[in-house]
């Protein structure tokens, strides 16, 4: 069960450096590539992430990764891999891969009440509460319901797909939280807050600017 544990952790690193990959290339090039393209080119890419190259490497390279990184939460793997393989991607535009702003807020919220106490800071302890509790369960349900109820179903379902994972113990972990949070989700979703407040900073002073009497 260890082993398939493993490969299945190794799959997921070695998919998501070339989903990555695939997302450099695209901005780079500023290239609007088809779904299909972007799928079959990620699973070649896989490959090369996935299976040892030899001679200086006795491991493959997803495994050095994942060494360093950890594995990734559920909800994060799901939201890169939708993002950039399956949606339209302008990549001129950071902001086509469309993931509500209230939900970056939310994450960004969430981890910054989180990772302090779970850290050891004060008597609280909420890392505890993805053991198994129900009060914990039914409030990660709530976020998701209110993630439908905001017209934001994709979200909903990568949620889903997490609380899933997490029944199936899909990954070694067997606590929730490690199935929904990790610090690269966090990272992300504060840079993109910070991007967004910035943009439209830029835009109010350039409307300022263009209204300016006179």
């Amino acid at each position: 069960m260890k082993n398939i544990m493993q490969t299945i952790a190794l799959l997921e690193m070695a998919l998501t450096c070339a989903t990555l990959l695939v997302w450099l290339l695209q901005r780079n090039f500023e290239a609007q590539m088809p779904v299909a393209a972007r799928i079959i080119l990620a699973l070649l890419l896989t490959n090369l992430f996935y299976w040892p190259l030899g001679l200086f490497m006795q491991l493959p390279l997803a495994a050095y990764i994942r060494g360093v990184t950890g594995d990734l939460s559920v909800v994060s793997l799901l939201l890169l891999w939708s993002s950039v393989l399956l949606d339209r991607i302008d990549p001129r535009n950071t902001e086509a891969h469309f993931v509500p702003m209230g939900f970056k807020v939310a994450i960004v919220v969430i981890a910054f009440s989180f990772y302090p106490f779970a850290l050891g800071l004060g008597m609280l302890d909420p890392y505890g509460w993805g053991y198994a509790s129900i009060g914990f369960l039914i409030a990660v349900s709530i976020f998701a319901a209110i993630l439908a109820i905001a017209n934001w179903s994709k979200g909903t379902f990568i949620i889903a797909l997490a609380i899933l994972a997490w029944s199936m113990h899909w990954h070694e972990s067997a606590n929730l939280w490690d199935y929904l949070l990790d610090p690269f989700l966090m990272l992300w979703a504060l840079l993109a807050c910070i991007s967004s407040m910035r943009r439209k900073r830029r835009e109010r002073l350039q409307s300022g600017f263009l209204f300016r009497a006179g």
